[in-house]
């Protein structure tokens, strides 16, 4: 038994190198127990939905904190189903292959011999899909229209499976030059803050946002956001290390190293959130700065986890959790409204953490991650730091250009802002018929409670039992 179990894992490491010259083919080799690995990942990662619910809804003012959080409910089933239509196979498709895109497992199914690696990665991938969509939901939060959001969610699945073959998929044209993103800095994370700053900036600012000034805005419940970090760093372990694919040969070696400068990049984020709060807010720490800071140091390493030292992970996380900092501020002063800076963590971060990988990427053997190359800091030349930087230009523009193309046609059909009165009421309340006390909502009724597009009795209360209360008359 251990002679096979020695001879699998050889067959499996000795085939690792992709045989095109691009990345490694490490996602095509897969044992069982390797699929365990990317199943449990993958379910991992469908609980960072929850840690984007309440960071974003966190993040708003209380009568829209149900609306963000439907729209993440949005985002797995209409992004989900786009995926599994077509999504999946515009990036891994067999059929048909270009240098940007393929065709073929449309409407994804396998039979018995090949159900177990497609489905394993399948799932492993719409984690990710979903979560490139979620990202944009936070930077339209709060004058965008539910019905229009919905439109989008459903059509996004192509802003990131196009892409995600361009560095992914075998026929990929940053495949095949030696382009690296082992958990998505680029194809996830740098496509979604492209597309969320494009959207932010169609939306236009939210009522009223920059007339007194550029400081953000009170948050709607500080703590739910911090629980959300936390379901978000939770998370962000599988995202690392289950993108080695696995655990058989020498994977399991990667896949452990993943994870640690995962959590390494943290801390260095973490410190810098901290200072630059203190230092911003004379002497006080800001929930705000900590947040973004701990997600841009997430975003940065994701992309070369498994080819970073511990100590080079600190430094890239401290250095993407200062961009998503400073970015805040800075989009605030163009008047790119994001309620939740997901254009600085996801933009900036992310376009920072691909280019890292040319700068400080190991050139290991025993999964040839790296196809031999070493980043400019480890004694290679700069032909991966220009591949990176060529990476990094091609996932902001086709993310930005198509991201505007959608909007822009939905805008056509259905308007992408909420009307003013809308706005002021709240999504909750307008979208979804929810009424809530202590929130300016009643206060908002009274002055638009004629306003012809509007019933007034839409809204019912929450948080109390109507039937008590009329017992009690």
């Amino acid at each position: 038994m251990s002679n096979q179990t020695d001879s699998r894992e050889e067959a499996l490491t000795s085939n690792s190198t992709g045989q095109d010259g691009g990345s490694t083919n490490v996602q095509e080799i897969l044992s069982w127990d390797d699929a365990t690995w990317i199943l449990t990942s993958a379910f991992i990662i469908f609980t960072m939905q929850t840690g984007f619910g309440l960071l974003e809804s966190g993040c708003v003012s209380l009568k829209n904190e149900v609306n963000i959080m439907m729209k993440n409910v949005i985002d797995i089933v209409f992004g989900g189903i786009t995926y599994w239509l077509f999504g999946y196979g515009l990036t891994y498709g067999e059929l048909y292959t270009n240098p940007f895109f393929a065709i073929g497992y449309f409407a994804v199914d396998a039979d018995i011999d090949e159900m177990g690696p497609v489905f394993s990665k399948f799932l492993f991938q719409l984690s990710f899909a979903t979560t490139a969509t979620t990202i944009v939901s936070g930077a339209m939060a709060e004058r965008c229209n539910f019905r229009a959001y919905c439109l989008f969610s459903l059509c996004n699945t192509i802003v990131y499976c196009v892409p995600a073959g361009w560095i992914w998929g075998s026929h990929g044209f940053l495949h095949k030059l030696g382009a690296i993103d082992i958990g998505g800095s680029g194809a996830v994370h740098l496509v979604g803050g492209s597309s969320a700053f494009v959207a932010a900036w169609m939306l236009g600012p939210r009522l009223g946002r920059y007339d007194h000034g550029r400081e953000p805005l009170p948050m709607g419940s500080p703590t739910n956001a911090l629980l959300g970090l936390f379901m978000l760093w939770w998370g962000w372990l599988a995202f690392s290390s289950g993108s080695v694919f696995g655990v058989s040969g020498h994977k399991w070696k990667f896949s452990a190293r993943a994870a640690v400068t995962t959590i390494n990049a943290s801390f260095g984020g973490g410190v810098v959130g901290l200072i630059y709060s203190y230092i911003r807010k004379k002497g006080k720490f800001d929930i705000l700065d900590l947040i973004s800071a701990v997600l841009g140091s997430l975003v940065s390493v994701t992309g070369g986890c498994a080819i970073y030292r511990p100590w080079e992970a600190i430094v890239i996380g401290a250095i993407g959790g200062g961009l998503a900092c400073f970015g805040i501020p800075f989009f605030d002063w163009l008047h790119i409204d994001d309620p939740v800076g997901a254009t600085s963590v996801h933009g900036l971060s992310a376009f920072w953490g691909v280019l890292a990988i040319g700068l400080f990427a190991d050139g290991e053997t025993l999964l040839n991650l790296t196809n031999g190359r070493s980043g400019l800091f480890k004694g290679g030349d700069a032909y991966l730091l220009g591949v990176q930087a060529l990476a990094a230009v091609s996932f902001s523009l086709w993310a930005g250009f198509i991201t505007f193309l959608l909007l822009w046609i939905i805008n056509k059909f259905i308007p992408i802002r909420m009307e003013a009165h809308e706005e002021l009421l709240g999504a909750d309340l307008v979208e979804h018929g929810i009424r809530r006390s202590g929130v300016g909502v009643s206060r908002a009724l009274s002055a638009l409670g004629s306003h012809p597009n509007f019933d007034i009795e839409a809204g019912s209360a929450i948080g109390t039992n109507p039937v008590h209360l009329k017992i009690l008359k």
